[in-house]
C-alpha cells in the first residue's frame, strides 16, 4: 500500500544515484530526433521506412539458398527524419475569397485571387495575395506562416482536407480552391488522393467595367515623338505673339496688350501683362502661368473632380499648338479672346519653315485717339522756385528739379562780378554801391553790398543766390536774366530794386572776349575795359571768394567822394586831426613830409578814423606817391580837415 504523498510521509530512494534531467532528444545518424522515434511530428507513425507491401511479399516468397551458408543480409537504409524528407516541399494552391463592399454603389462585391502554400515539413500554412499595381488595397501576405486550426475540438487542417473546388475556412473567411501547380498535382495523386477538375477564378464586377471604359479610350502617339530630341532642338526656343483683349463691351472694359509666348520644349503658353508708363495697374507680370493650354477647357465629363483634381491628357483630347497661333486669329483663352496682330523676327522664321506661312502682314488694332484731358497747372504762387513748385503738380511724390550737370561741371567755380549803383529816388539810397556776382553754373545771381562805416546801413548780403526774372515776364514762361544782359550801362530789376552796372573784373574782360559770338552786346563793355587800362585807370579787382570786391573810381568821381568823405567825418563830428598829425609826425622823425603807406593805415586805424577801406584806397590814390611807396602826410591831411 503506497503511502500518501503528505509531508511527512516521504522519504528518498536510498538507491538513486542519478539525479539529472531525463534528455528527450536524441541524435541518430548526425539527425536530432525524439527519444520516441517511432512517432513523427504531428503525433502520426513516421512511414518513410516502412515496408511497403510488395517488399512484405518479397519477404515471404523468398527461400534463401544455404549452399554456401546462410545468405548475408543487406544493410538497412539511412533513416531520414520528417523535416529533412519533406524540406523545401510545398504544396500550392491556388483559390479566391470575396469581399464585400458597403460604401459603392458601382459594386457590391470584389473578388480577390490569392495563394495557399502548405508547407509539408511542419504542415503549416500560409495564404498570399498577389500584388496589384495601382489597385488602392492593403495586398500582399494575408495570414503569415503558421498551423491553422480546422474547429473548435483542436484539430489543425492537413493536406490530406484540401482538394480543388472546396470551400476551406481559415480564422472565419471562406476561400474557394480552384486550382494548383504541376507538382502538388502529381504529389497528391502519389499518395492515392484524386483531386477534382480545376475551375477558373471568376471575374471581378468592377474590374471589367474599368475594361470596358478603358475599351472607349483612344491613343493617339507619333512613332517619331521622342521628348529627349524635343528638348535638345527645341529648348529655349520661344514663340512670341503680340495679342490685345478687347474687353470694352463690358463694364469700365478696354482694349490691353498682352505678350503670348509659346515654349516649343513642352508646348506649354504663358500670356504676360504688356505694362505702359502711367497705366494704372499694378504690377503683376502674368496673367497666365506657364503651362499647357486645352483648346476647349470646359468639354470634360460632368463627373470629373475639378476641385481636388487637374486635368490630363485622360480628359483633355486637344491641346494648343502653334499652328492655332498665327496674325489675324483670335485665340480663346479660358473664355477670353485674345487678337494676334503681330509676333517678333524668330516666331516668323520657325512658322515659315515649319509650316510655310508667308503672310506677315501685322494687324492694326489701335483705334482712334482719346481726346485725353489737358492738364492746366495752377499759377505761380511766388513761394520757393518755379521748378520746385511745378514738381508738385506733375507727381504725388515731388521730385528735385533735373539739373544740367554738364553745364555745371564746364562752368564750376566761374562767377562774373560787376559794380552796380542803386537807382533811387531816395536821398539816403544814393551812392550806395554793391557787387552782383552772376554764376555761370546755375545762371544764380549774387548781390553783396560792402560796408561802409558810420552810414546808418546794415551791409552784406543783399540777395542770396537766386534766379533773377525780367521785368514783365509771365509767371509761367519767366525770363531769368543771363549773362548776355550783364554790361556796362545796362539796367537790372531786381525784385523792384533798379541797379545800374558801373563797372567789371578783369576776368569778365576775358571771359567775354573768349565768348564773344555768344554774346552781341558785349562789345561797350569790353571797349570799357579796354580804355580804362589804356589811360592806366584801375578797375576792379578779383576777390577772394566771400570777401568784398574794392572798386576804384574814376578822378570825376573821386572829387564827388572827397566831398562826401568829408561830409560824413562832420557827419561823425571827428575833431581829432590833431593827434592823427602828431602820429604822421612822430613817425616821421627825420622831417621829410613823407610817411608808408601801411604805417599810414596802421596810424588811421588806431585813430579810430572813419572811413572803410575803398575810400582809403581812394584818398591814397588822389595824394599820389613815391617810387617807394610813400605819399605826404601833410596832403592826405589837406584832404581829410573839413573845417
Amino acid at each position: 500500500m503506497a503511502l500518501p504523498f503528505l509531508p511527512g510521509n516521504t522519504f528518498t530512494d536510498p538507491t538513486k544515484r542519478k539525479y539529472h534531467r531525463s534528455q528527450s532528444l536524441g541524435y541518430k545518424n548526425g539527425y536530432a530526433l525524439s527519444n520516441r522515434p517511432e512517432v513523427g511530428i504531428g503525433g502520426e507513425p513516421i512511414e518513410v521506412n516502412q515496408l511497403s507491401l510488395a517488399e512484405l511479399e518479397e519477404l515471404n516468397n523468398k527461400r534463401p539458398t544455404l549452399t554456401y551458408g546462410q545468405a548475408k543480409q543487406a544493410p538497412p537504409e539511412d533513416f531520414i527524419p520528417a523535416h529533412v524528407a519533406f524540406d523545401k516541399k510545398v504544396l500550392k494552391f491556388d483559390a479566391y475569397f470575396q469581399q464585400t463592399v458597403h460604401e459603392s454603389r458601382n459594386e457590391y462585391y470584389r473578388v480577390r485571387p490569392v495563394i495557399i502554400y502548405y508547407y509539408l515539413e511542419d504542415d503549416s500554412i500560409s495564404v498570399v495575395e498577389p500584388h496589384v499595381e495601382n489597385s488602392g488595397m492593403p495586398q500582399g501576405k494575408l495570414i503569415k506562416r503558421q498551423r491553422l486550426p480546422k474547429n473548435d475540438q483542436g484539430d489543425y487542417w492537413h493536406w490530406k482536407d484540401l482538394n480543388i473546388d472546396i470551400n476551406v475556412t481559415f480564422y472565419g473567411k471562406i476561400f474557394h480552391i480552384t486550382d494548383c501547380d504541376k507538382w502538388t498535382k502529381e504529389y497528391m495523386a502519389s499518395e492515392g488522393i484524386e483531386l477534382d477538375t480545376p475551375q477558373g477564378v471568376p471575374n471581378d464586377p468592377y474590374i471589367e467595367s474599368r475594361k470596358e471604359s478603358a475599351a472607349l479610350r483612344t491613343y493617339q502617339t507619333k512613332t517619331t515623338f521622342d521628348k529627349l530630341k524635343q528638348f535638345l532642338e527645341l529648348d529655349r526656343q520661344v514663340l512670341r505673339f503680340y495679342s490685345v483683349w478687347d474687353d470694352r463691351d463690358s463694364m469700365f472694359g478696354e482694349m490691353r496688350p498682352y505678350i503670348i509666348q509659346f515654349y516649343l520644349v513642352n508646348d506649354t503658353v504663358e500670356v504676360r501683362e504688356a505694362h505702359e508708363p502711367n497705366d494704372g495697374r499694378d504690377p503683376f507680370p502674368l496673367l497666365l502661368k506657364r503651362q499647357k493650354l486645352p483648346k476647349d477647357r470646359y468639354n470634360v465629363e460632368s463627373s470629373f473632380p475639378a476641385v481636388v483634381m487637374e486635368l490630363s491628357d485622360h480628359e483633355i483630347k486637344q491641346w494648343c499648338t502653334p499652328q492655332d497661333f498665327w496674325i489675324g486669329k483670335t485665340v480663346f483663352i479660358y473664355n477670353r479672346p485674345f487678337l494676334i496682330y503681330d509676333t517678333d523676327e524668330f516666331t516668323k522664321a520657325w512658322m515659315h519653315q515649319k509650316y510655310g506661312f508667308k503672310d506677315f502682314t501685322p494687324v492694326e488694332v489701335k483705334g482712334p485717339a482719346k481726346n485725353l484731358p489737358s492738364m492746366n497747372l495752377p499759377p505761380y504762387n511766388g513761394f520757393g522756385s518755379l521748378e520746385d513748385s511745378l514738381q508738385s503738380c506733375l507727381s504725388l511724390v515731388p521730385q528735385p528739379p533735373k539739373k544740367d550737370f554738364i553745364k555745371m561741371l564746364e562752368n564750376d567755380h566761374k562767377q562774373l562780378r560787376f559794380e552796380a549803383v542803386l537807382d533811387s529816388v531816395k536821398p539816403e539810397d544814393r551812392g550806395r554801391r554793391f557787387i552782383i556776382s552772376y554764376r555761370l553754373a546755375d545762371d544764380m545771381v549774387t548781390i553783396f553790398e560792402p560796408p561802409v562805416r558810420n552810414s546808418g546801413i546794415i551791409s552784406g548780403k543783399f540777395l542770396e543766390p537766386t534766379r533773377v526774372t525780367k521785368p514783365n515776364s509771365i509767371p509761367e514762361r519767366p525770363e531769368f536774366y543771363g549773362p548776355q544782359d550783364m554790361y556796362i550801362g545796362a539796367v537790372i530789376q531786381v525784385f523792384s530794386h533798379r541797379f545800374v552796372i558801373t563797372d567789371a573784373d578783369n576776368y569778365v574782360l576775358s571771359y567775354l572776349e573768349a565768348n564773344s559770338g555768344d554774346f552781341p552786346g558785349s562789345q561797350k563793355t569790353i571797349d570799357t575795359i579796354r580804355e580804362r587800362r589804356s589811360y592806366g585807370e584801375p578797375t576792379m579787382k578779383t576777390s577772394v571768394k566771400g570777401a568784398p570786391m574794392q572798386v576804384k573810381r574814376s578822378p570825376g568821381d573821386l572829387k564827388r567822394l572827397i566831398h562826401e568823405i568829408k561830409a560824413q567825418l562832420r557827419k561823425d563830428n571827428y575833431i581829432n586831426f590833431n593827434s592823427l598829425t602828431e602820429a604822421f609826425l612822430q613817425y616821421d622823425r627825420d622831417r621829410s613830409g613823407y610817411v608808408d603807406i601801411g604805417e599810414l593805415k596802421k596810424i588811421c586805424q588806431k585813430q579810430n578814423l572813419p572811413l572803410d577801406d575803398d575810400l582809403m584806397e581812394a584818398l591814397i590814390e588822389e595824394c599820389g606817391g613815391d617810387a617807394q611807396g610813400r605819399i605826404k602826410h601833410a596832403e592826405f591831411m589837406r584832404f581829410l580837415t573839413w573845417d
